[in-house]
C-alpha cells in the first residue's frame, strides 16, 4: 500500500515550509518547528510464549508542547518508521492547535505486528513500552492514545504498568482506556463523527443536501466504521469500502450500488478490520482490487486508512463528479496530488481539521480523568461536535477572505498559534 520512496516526514516538512514562508515566520521559528524537541528510541526485551526473547524497537518523538502537555497516539505496526513517526508527531501538533485544545504533539510506536502476537506478548510489549519510556511522559508532559492496531485493552496495561512505577493512580497518564477504568463516554466514535460533522459542515457550504450524496470510504477500521455510521445517520449513501486482506496480505474494494449495510460488515469483519471477502461475496458485494475505491463514481472520497494513499499515481481516477474529499488519516494526500485536486477544485477537508475528533476527544478524556467526575455520552459528543463545528468555521472563514485552499488555511491557523506561543514563552 506504501511508496517505498515516500518520506512522511519530508512531506510534513514541506508543508511546513511552505506555510512558515507564508507567516513570514523568522529563521529560529522556523528551526524550532521544523523539527521534534524530543525524541526517544527504546529496545524492549520480550519473553516469548515459546521461551525465547525477541528485542522490540520503539519510539516516542516530542514535537512541541508550547501549548500544553504533548499528546499523541502509540502505534503497533510491522512497517513502523520513525520518519512516519516523527511526521505523526507534527501533525498532532497542528492538530490540536487548529481545534484550540490547549495541548502540544507527540506519538509513538513500537514496530511489531499484533496480528502474529498473543495477547500475553502483546502486554510484554505494552509494559516494556512504559518502562523504558515512563521518566519522559505523564499526565502533565506527554499523554499516550490508542493508535492504529492499538485499542483500549493496550492502554490499559500501559497505564497499569506506570501507575505499577510511581505507586499512585494516574488516570490521566493515558487516554483511549475502557470506559469503566477511567474513559470518556463517546471516546471510540469521536474521530470518525468529528470526520462527519465537518463533512456535514462542508456540505452546507456547497448547498448539498447530505441526503443527495453518495460516499467512498477507504479503510474499515475504528474511524471509518464510526465515519460511516453517522454518515448514514445523516442520509447519505456509501457506496464502497476498502480494507487491507491480512490473509491474502493484500487490499481489496467492496462496492454495492444500493448502499453498504454497516451493521452486517462489520459482522465478517476483524478485530484489525478486515472484511472476509468469501462472506462479503456470498452477501451481494461485488469484490474489487484495493484501489478501486478511489475510482468510484461518487460526491464524496473519504481516506480513512493510512497515510500516502492519495499519489500522483492515482489522483487522475478521481471522478469528475466527486466534489468533497474528507481525510479521515493522518497524510493520506501527497504534495503531488494535493497540487491537482485543488487545481481541479474539489473541496478538501484536510486531515489536521477532519480527524481531530480524536485527539479532541481524547482531551476531554483527560479532563475528566483528572478532575475524577464524568461527562455522560451525550455531553461528550455535543462538545466533540461544537469543537468540530467552530473548527471548521474558523478555517473555512479565512479560508474564503484570503482565498486559500483549505489545506493552506488549517496550516496558517495551527502554526501561526504554535508560532505565537513559542514566542510568547520566549521561546524565539
Amino acid at each position: 500500500m506504501k511508496n517505498e520512496a515516500f518520506n512522511p516526514f519530508e512531506m510534513a516538512q514541506s508543508q511546513f515550509d511552505k506555510i512558515a514562508d507564508t507567516l513570514e515566520l523568522n529563521e529560529a521559528t522556523k528551526d524550532l518547528l521544523r523539527i521534534n524537541l524530543r525524541e526517544y528510541h527504546v529496545s524492549i526485551p520480550v519473553r516469548m510464549d515459546d521461551g525465547s526473547t525477541k528485542i522490540f524497537r520503539g519510539f516516542r518523538i516530542q514535537h512541541n508542547d508550547a501549548l500544553g502537555p504533548a499528546k499523541g497516539g502509540v502505534r503497533f505496526h510491522p512497517m513502523e518508521t520513525i520518519d512516519t513517526v516523527r511526521a505523526l508527531a507534527m501533525w498532532m501538533t497542528w492538530k490540536c492547535a487548529v481545534v484550540d485544545i490547549p495541548l502540544g504533539g507527540s506519538t509513538g510506536g513500537v514496530i511489531c505486528d499484533p496480528h502474529n502476537l498473543s495477547s500475553h506478548e502483546q502486554e510484554l510489549i505494552c509494559r516494556g513500552w512504559v518502562r523504558q519510556l515512563a521518566r519522559n511522559m505523564g499526565p502533565l508532559n506527554d499523554v499516550p492514545a490508542p493508535d492504529v492496531m492499538t485499542n483500549s485493552q493496550h492502554m490499559l496495561w500501559m497505564l497499569d504498568e506506570y501507575e505499577t512505577i510511581y505507586g499512585k493512580k494516574y488516570p490521566g497518564f493515558i487516554t483511549g482506556k475502557p470506559v469503566g477504568m477511567g474513559g470518556s463516554l463517546g471516546r471510540t466514535e469521536a474521530t470518525g463523527y468529528g470526520l462527519i460533522f465537518t463533512v456535514r459542515e462542508a456540505l452546507k457550504e456547497l448547498n448539498i443536501p447530505p441526503g443527495d450524496t453518495t460516499a467512498s470510504v477507504q479503510g474499515f477500521g475504528n474511524v471509518a466504521q464510526h465515519a460511516i455510521e453517522l454518515y448514514q445517520q445523516i442520509w447519505g449513501k456509501v457506496v464502497c469500502v476498502s480494507c487491507w486482506d491480512q490473509k491474502d496480505q493484500v487490499s481489496y474494494s467492496f462496492r454495492k450500488m444500493d448502499g453498504v449495510n454497516i451493521e452486517i460488515l462489520k459482522g465478517i469483519t476483524d478485530r484489525f478490520g478486515g472484511i472476509d471477502k468469501d462472506k462479503a461475496s456470498e452477501l451481494g458485494y461485488e469484490v474489487l482490487p484495493g484501489d478501486a475505491w478511489i475510482e468510484q463514481e461518487v460526491d464524496i472520497l473519504i481516506p480513512a486508512a493510512m497515510e500516502n494513499q492519495i499519489t500522483k499515481d492515482n489522483v487522475g481516477k478521481i471522478s469528475k463528479k466527486v466534489k468533497l474529499i474528507a481525510e479521515g488519516a493522518n497524510g493520506p494526500t501527497t504534495p503531488d496530488a494535493d497540487n491537482i485536486i485543488k487545481e481541479r477544485g474539489i473541496f478538501l477537508i484536510p486531515d489536521m481539521l477532519g480527524n481531530a475528533g480524536g485527539v479532541t476527544c481524547s482531551y476531554f478524556e483527560q479532563v475528566q480523568s483528572n478532575m475524577n467526575y464524568f461527562w455522560d455520552k451525550d455531553e461528550v459528543l455535543g462538545k466533540l461536535d461544537l469543537k468540530m463545528t467552530s473548527a471548521f468555521a474558523s478555517v473555512n472563514k479565512l479560508a474564503k477572505e484570503k482565498k486559500l485552499y483549505m489545506r493552506d488555511a488549517a496550516y496558517v491557523i495551527a502554526v501561526g498559534r504554535v508560532a505565537q506561543a513559542c514566542k510568547d514563552r520566549g521561546w524565539v
